[in-house]
Protein backbone atom coordinates (compact mmCIF):
# COMPACT_ATOMS: atom_id res chain seq x y z
CA UNK A 1 0.00 0.00 0.00
CA UNK A 2 1.21 3.49 -0.85
CA UNK A 3 0.67 6.23 1.74
CA UNK A 4 0.48 9.91 0.77
CA UNK A 5 1.32 12.51 3.41
CA UNK A 6 0.80 16.26 2.77
CA UNK A 7 3.17 18.51 4.74
CA UNK A 8 3.20 22.28 5.18
CA UNK A 9 5.99 24.79 5.86
CA UNK A 10 5.00 27.03 8.77
CA UNK A 11 6.62 29.29 11.36
CA UNK A 12 8.33 27.10 13.95
CA UNK A 13 6.06 26.60 16.94
CA UNK A 14 8.78 27.84 19.32
CA UNK A 15 8.93 31.24 17.61
CA UNK A 16 6.93 34.17 18.97
CA UNK A 17 4.99 35.52 16.01
CA UNK A 18 5.38 39.23 15.27
CA UNK A 19 2.72 41.27 13.50
CA UNK A 20 3.86 43.84 10.93
CA UNK A 21 3.64 47.45 12.08
CA UNK A 22 1.11 48.26 9.36
CA UNK A 23 -1.12 45.32 10.35
CA UNK A 24 -0.93 43.81 6.87
CA UNK A 25 0.19 40.40 8.11
CA UNK A 26 2.81 38.44 10.02
CA UNK A 27 6.49 39.37 9.80
CA UNK A 28 8.44 36.44 8.33
CA UNK A 29 11.81 38.18 8.00
CA UNK A 30 14.60 36.03 9.50
CA UNK A 31 12.02 33.76 11.13
CA UNK A 32 12.73 30.05 11.60
CA UNK A 33 10.38 27.88 9.54
CA UNK A 34 9.71 24.18 10.04
CA UNK A 35 7.24 21.40 9.30
CA UNK A 36 3.74 21.84 10.71
CA UNK A 37 3.74 19.74 13.95
CA UNK A 38 0.54 17.87 13.07
CA UNK A 39 2.02 16.98 9.66
CA UNK A 40 5.15 15.71 11.43
CA UNK A 41 2.90 13.38 13.42
CA UNK A 42 1.27 12.22 10.16
CA UNK A 43 4.69 11.44 8.64
CA UNK A 44 5.66 9.48 11.75
CA UNK A 45 2.46 7.42 11.59
CA UNK A 46 3.10 6.59 7.93
CA UNK A 47 6.64 5.48 8.79
CA UNK A 48 5.32 3.25 11.57
CA UNK A 49 2.86 1.65 9.14
CA UNK A 50 5.77 0.94 6.79
CA UNK A 51 7.87 -0.51 9.61
CA UNK A 52 4.95 -2.76 10.52
CA UNK A 53 4.77 -4.03 6.93
CA UNK A 54 1.38 -2.42 6.25
CA UNK A 55 2.71 0.26 3.90
CA UNK A 56 5.23 -0.21 1.12
CA UNK A 57 5.93 3.37 0.04
CA UNK A 58 5.56 6.80 1.62
CA UNK A 59 5.18 9.84 -0.63
CA UNK A 60 5.22 13.30 0.93
CA UNK A 61 3.86 16.33 -0.90
CA UNK A 62 4.08 20.04 -0.10
CA UNK A 63 2.28 22.95 -1.76
CA UNK A 64 3.60 26.50 -1.58
CA UNK A 65 6.92 28.21 -2.20
CA UNK A 66 10.22 26.71 -3.37
CA UNK A 67 11.61 26.95 0.16
CA UNK A 68 9.26 24.09 1.13
CA UNK A 69 11.98 21.80 -0.24
CA UNK A 70 13.58 22.02 3.21
CA UNK A 71 10.37 20.74 4.81
CA UNK A 72 10.18 17.85 2.36
CA UNK A 73 13.83 16.95 2.99
CA UNK A 74 13.02 16.77 6.71
CA UNK A 75 10.22 14.28 5.96
CA UNK A 76 12.57 12.27 3.74
CA UNK A 77 15.18 12.24 6.52
CA UNK A 78 12.55 10.92 8.94
CA UNK A 79 11.88 7.97 6.61
CA UNK A 80 9.65 8.95 3.69
CA UNK A 81 10.67 7.46 0.32
CA UNK A 82 10.14 10.32 -2.12
CA UNK A 83 8.70 13.81 -2.30
CA UNK A 84 6.65 16.04 -4.57
CA UNK A 85 6.86 19.84 -4.37
CA UNK A 86 4.07 21.79 -6.03
CA UNK A 87 5.22 25.39 -6.41
CA UNK A 88 2.04 27.45 -6.14
CA UNK A 89 3.38 30.78 -4.86
CA UNK A 90 6.42 33.03 -5.18
CA UNK A 91 5.75 35.14 -2.10
CA UNK A 92 6.31 33.43 1.26
CA UNK A 93 3.51 35.57 2.71
CA UNK A 94 0.94 34.02 0.36
CA UNK A 95 -0.95 31.17 2.02
CA UNK A 96 -2.58 28.67 -0.34
CA UNK A 97 -6.16 28.24 0.83
CA UNK A 98 -7.57 24.82 1.83
CA UNK A 99 -9.83 24.33 -1.21
CA UNK A 100 -6.95 24.94 -3.64
CA UNK A 101 -4.72 22.62 -1.59
CA UNK A 102 -7.43 19.93 -1.60
CA UNK A 103 -7.86 20.22 -5.38
CA UNK A 104 -4.11 19.86 -5.93
CA UNK A 105 -3.94 16.89 -3.57
CA UNK A 106 -6.87 15.29 -5.42
CA UNK A 107 -4.85 15.64 -8.65
CA UNK A 108 -1.82 14.03 -6.97
CA UNK A 109 -4.01 11.19 -5.68
CA UNK A 110 -5.34 10.56 -9.19
CA UNK A 111 -1.75 10.37 -10.40
CA UNK A 112 -0.19 8.39 -7.54
CA UNK A 113 -3.14 6.15 -6.59
CA UNK A 114 -2.30 5.80 -2.86
CA UNK A 115 -4.32 3.52 -0.61
CA UNK A 116 -4.26 5.95 2.31
CA UNK A 117 -3.74 9.66 2.96
CA UNK A 118 -2.57 10.77 6.40
CA UNK A 119 -2.55 14.53 6.99
CA UNK A 120 -2.24 16.79 10.00
CA UNK A 121 -5.62 17.86 11.37
CA UNK A 122 -4.73 21.54 10.85
CA UNK A 123 -1.85 23.92 10.23
CA UNK A 124 -0.70 26.01 13.18
CA UNK A 125 -0.41 29.18 11.09
CA UNK A 126 -4.02 29.57 9.91
CA UNK A 127 -5.80 26.89 11.99
CA UNK A 128 -8.21 26.26 9.09
CA UNK A 129 -8.78 22.55 9.86
CA UNK A 130 -10.48 22.07 6.49
CA UNK A 131 -8.12 20.50 3.93
CA UNK A 132 -8.61 16.88 5.03
CA UNK A 133 -12.39 17.17 5.02
CA UNK A 134 -12.44 18.94 1.64
CA UNK A 135 -10.12 16.31 0.17
CA UNK A 136 -12.42 13.52 1.37
CA UNK A 137 -15.36 15.28 -0.30
CA UNK A 138 -13.48 15.69 -3.59
CA UNK A 139 -12.27 12.08 -3.68
CA UNK A 140 -15.41 10.48 -2.26
CA UNK A 141 -13.19 8.55 0.16
CA UNK A 142 -13.94 7.68 3.76
CA UNK A 143 -12.59 10.11 6.35
CA UNK A 144 -11.59 9.92 10.00
CA UNK A 145 -10.50 13.21 11.55
CA UNK A 146 -8.64 14.02 14.81
CA UNK A 147 -7.14 10.51 15.04
CA UNK A 148 -5.25 9.58 18.20
CA UNK A 149 -4.95 5.87 17.29
CA UNK A 150 -4.94 4.13 13.92
CA UNK A 151 -5.11 0.43 13.06
CA UNK A 152 -5.23 -0.92 9.51
CA UNK A 153 -6.93 -4.29 9.13
CA UNK A 154 -7.35 -5.52 5.56
CA UNK A 155 -9.57 -3.17 3.59
CA UNK A 156 -10.64 -1.10 6.60
CA UNK A 157 -9.13 1.20 9.20
CA UNK A 158 -10.15 1.48 12.85
CA UNK A 159 -9.59 4.97 14.19
CA UNK A 160 -9.92 6.31 17.73
CA UNK A 161 -10.64 10.01 17.41
CA UNK A 162 -10.76 12.89 19.87
CA UNK A 163 -14.14 14.61 20.18
CA UNK A 164 -15.51 17.17 22.62
CA UNK A 165 -17.07 14.51 24.83
CA UNK A 166 -14.01 12.23 24.98
CA UNK A 167 -12.97 9.51 22.51
CA UNK A 168 -14.91 7.98 19.64
CA UNK A 169 -13.89 4.82 17.79
CA UNK A 170 -14.99 4.39 14.17
CA UNK A 171 -14.27 1.92 11.39
CA UNK A 172 -13.88 3.24 7.84
CA UNK A 173 -13.39 1.53 4.50
CA UNK A 174 -10.15 2.00 2.61
CA UNK A 175 -9.03 4.05 0.77
CA UNK A 176 -9.42 6.76 3.38
CA UNK A 177 -8.35 10.22 4.48
CA UNK A 178 -7.03 10.28 8.07
CA UNK A 179 -6.14 13.51 9.89
CA UNK A 180 -3.74 13.24 12.81
CA UNK A 181 -4.27 14.73 16.25
CA UNK A 182 -1.58 15.60 18.78
CA UNK A 183 -1.66 12.34 20.74
CA UNK A 184 -1.43 9.94 17.78
CA UNK A 185 2.32 9.47 18.32
CA UNK A 186 5.63 11.12 19.20
CA UNK A 187 7.57 11.99 16.01
CA UNK A 188 11.16 10.78 15.77
CA UNK A 189 14.20 12.97 15.23
CA UNK A 190 16.01 12.54 11.94
CA UNK A 191 19.51 11.11 12.48
CA UNK A 192 22.53 12.65 10.78
CA UNK A 193 23.03 9.64 8.45
CA UNK A 194 19.38 9.81 7.40
CA UNK A 195 19.67 13.57 6.79
CA UNK A 196 22.56 12.87 4.44
CA UNK A 197 20.64 10.06 2.70
CA UNK A 198 17.62 12.34 2.28
CA UNK A 199 19.63 14.58 -0.04
CA UNK A 200 19.76 11.73 -2.57
CA UNK A 201 16.11 10.72 -2.34
CA UNK A 202 13.92 11.80 -5.28
CA UNK A 203 12.16 15.14 -5.02
CA UNK A 204 9.95 16.01 -7.99
CA UNK A 205 9.04 19.63 -8.58
CA UNK A 206 5.81 20.67 -10.29
CA UNK A 207 3.55 23.72 -10.46
CA UNK A 208 -0.13 24.29 -9.78
CA UNK A 209 -0.56 24.96 -13.50
CA UNK A 210 0.65 21.43 -14.26
CA UNK A 211 -2.48 20.18 -12.54
CA UNK A 212 -4.76 22.88 -13.95
CA UNK A 213 -5.68 24.23 -10.52
CA UNK A 214 -6.31 27.94 -9.88
CA UNK A 215 -4.73 28.91 -6.55
CA UNK A 216 -5.84 32.56 -6.60
CA UNK A 217 -6.93 33.55 -3.07
CA UNK A 218 -10.67 33.81 -2.38
CA UNK A 219 -10.12 35.51 0.96
CA UNK A 220 -8.64 38.92 1.64
CA UNK A 221 -6.82 39.71 4.87
CA UNK A 222 -8.18 43.06 5.98
CA UNK A 223 -6.11 43.45 9.14
CA UNK A 224 -3.82 41.45 11.41
CA UNK A 225 -3.43 42.40 15.06
CA UNK A 226 -1.92 41.04 18.28
CA UNK A 227 -4.37 39.39 20.70
CA UNK A 228 -5.36 41.51 23.67
CA UNK A 229 -3.18 41.07 26.73
CA UNK A 230 -4.77 39.03 29.48
CA UNK A 231 -5.72 40.97 32.59
CA UNK A 232 -4.13 40.01 35.89
CA UNK A 233 -6.09 37.68 38.13
CA UNK A 234 -7.43 38.51 41.57
CA UNK A 235 -6.75 36.53 44.73
CA UNK A 236 -9.78 36.02 47.00
CA UNK A 237 -9.89 35.02 50.66
CA UNK A 238 -12.38 32.15 50.49
CA UNK A 239 -14.97 30.30 48.37
CA UNK A 240 -17.84 32.59 49.40
CA UNK A 241 -15.92 35.63 48.17
CA UNK A 242 -15.11 33.79 44.92
CA UNK A 243 -18.77 32.99 44.31
CA UNK A 244 -19.75 36.59 45.07
CA UNK A 245 -17.14 37.89 42.60
CA UNK A 246 -18.36 35.50 39.90
CA UNK A 247 -21.95 36.62 40.42
CA UNK A 248 -20.84 40.22 40.30
CA UNK A 249 -19.27 39.66 36.88
CA UNK A 250 -22.30 37.69 35.67
CA UNK A 251 -20.35 34.43 35.21
CA UNK A 252 -22.66 32.38 37.47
Amino acid sequence: MKVLVPVKRVIDYNVKVRVKSDGSGVDLANVKMSMNPFDEIAVEEAIRLKEAGTAEEIVVVSIGVKQAQETLRTALAMGADRAILIVAADDVHQDIEPLAVAKLLKAVIDEEQPGLVIAGKQAIDNDMNATGQMLAALTGWSQATFANELKIEGDSATVSREVDGGLQTIKVKMPAIITADLRLNEPRYASLPNIMKAKKKPLEEKTAADYGVDVSPRLEIVKTSEPEARQAGEVVADVDTLVAKLKEKGIV
